[in-house]
């Protein structure tokens, strides 16, 4: 077994990894980039890329934001359907397109992260190990050591990248699984559904069963469908859903949704996963590591949408890393910065998010909101300004906001 020294091993090279491996591409450091798979490979998501997407593309580099724009393997999207408990039915046009030709886009994870892989695997200091499980991580002298099937790889710093189940977090950092504060999820390909909205908004369904999380449908490249379930593993446990049962019962009794479905065919056998939502805050650094994107719990508790953090812990995580060798400061203290500065960003977005995921416990609010809206079109406006502006979505918390819709 071989034995190599890096400055940096990333393990991970989805787009948390490559956003951090890309953005030091003209530093002075070596990186060893590790993925337990070969690209293209699948991940389990609802495959829609967010106006923070677009946006965090657009700040590490605009030719690379361009490369993306002109990535074929994708559709734009330019709104969302919302769906009350009551089956009604809000349609809400994105208005926060900053760059490029659509708000947002929806593309499939084995798609979207080999165009994000191609960019990163030739940088000329960056080193890639592609089906390669990091089987072992141990704190050494002045550093890590990570052992895979074939290598021993050791340096200084040690970036989790790797998801969900982060072997990172699990051998050196100290988030857990809690209920509260997870998520299990469900997603089926299809083809055939029918009745998408013309500008290919996303769909998400808020009903009874399965509050506060959702059904959604997601419009595909071809003529494909993402649909899913995200639900929060203490409803799981509370209430005993069978989830796969539960998104089965919606495709073909729902009478907004079976209609939909009765020419369409599914592409694979439903595939689970377990998402931690950013819903509270936790240590996501110490000794010579710190962690990215889903392995930092950094997923939107409303909307259960990560990338858009993942691509922004990236970028955060290699400035972080450059101070790092500047200093040469590896340990618990100095790393800190990087959970500090991580939270300064995001921890406003993700606190309103985990609000509004508790407003879903009252469904009657949920349909008076979406008639008031359907209309007032000043209502409209004010709840489509909310999904561009986190101050705006405050607004949805304070018992003023449901006055002035009840007496104006």
């Amino acid at each position: 077994m071989s034995k190599k020294a890096y400055d940096i091993i990333i393990v991970g090279a989805g787009p948390a990894g490559c956003t951090c491996a890309y953005q030091l591409r003209n530093e002075d450091l070596t990186i060893a980039l590790i993925d337990k798979s070969t690209f293209p490979r699948d991940k389990i998501c609802g495959d829609a890329l967010s106006a923070d997407v677009v946006n965090q593309f657009y700040r590490i580099d605009e030719t690379l934001a361009k490369e993306f724009e002109d990535f074929a393997e994708k559709i734009d999207s330019h709104g969302v359907r919302f769906f009350a408990p009551n089956g009604k039915k809000l349609d809400i046009d994105f208005t926060n397109r900053n760059h490029g030709k659509a708000a947002g886009y929806i593309s499939k994870r084995i798609d979207f992260d080999h165009f994000w892989f191609r960019q990163v695997k030739d940088l000329p200091n960056v080193t890639t190990y592609t089906g390669e499980k990091a089987e072992d991580i141990s704190i050494i002298d002045n550093g890590v050591q990570v052992k895979t099937e074939n290598h021993l790889l050791e340096a200084p710093m040690i970036v989790g990248a790797d998801g969900a189940h982060s072997i990172v977090n699990k051998k050196l950092g100290k988030i857990r699984v809690e209920k509260d504060h997870y998520s299990a999820g469900l997603r089926q390909y299809y083809t055939g559904v029918e009745n998408f909205h013309s500008k290919n908004h996303i769909e998400l369904h808020f009903y009874d069963g399965v509050l506060p999380g959702y059904f959604w449908v997601f419009p595909l490249p071809n003529g494909q469908a993402n649909v899913g379930l995200g639900i929060l593993s203490s409803e799981v446990s509370k209430k005993k859903v069978n989830i796969k049962k539960k998104l089965n019962e919606i495709i073909t009794t729902h009478p907004n949704v079976k209609e939909r479905f009765k020419n369409a065919t599914p592409l694979e056998e439903i595939q689970g996963y377990g998402l931690p939502i950013g819903s509270k805050k936790r240590p996501i650094s110490g000794d010579h590591f710190i962690l990215l994107g889903d392995a930092a719990s950094l997923i939107d508790p409303f909307t259960g949408e990560g990338i858009g953090n993942a691509l922004r812990s990236g970028r955060i995580a290699a400035e972080h890393l450059i101070k790092v060798f500047r200093h040469k400061q590896f340990d618990n203290s100095f790393n800190k910065q990087y959970d500090k500065i991580i939270y300064k960003k995001m921890w406003n977005e993700l606190r309103v998010s985990r609000s509004m995921q508790k407003l879903l416990k009252y469904p009657k609010l949920f349909n008076y909101i979406v008639k008031k809206a359907n209309k007032n079109p000043s209502v409209r406006t004010l709840l489509t300004s909310m999904l561009d502006n986190v101050d705006l979505k405050k607004e949805l918390l304070k018992p003023s906001f449901y006055f002035k819709l009840l007496f104006y």
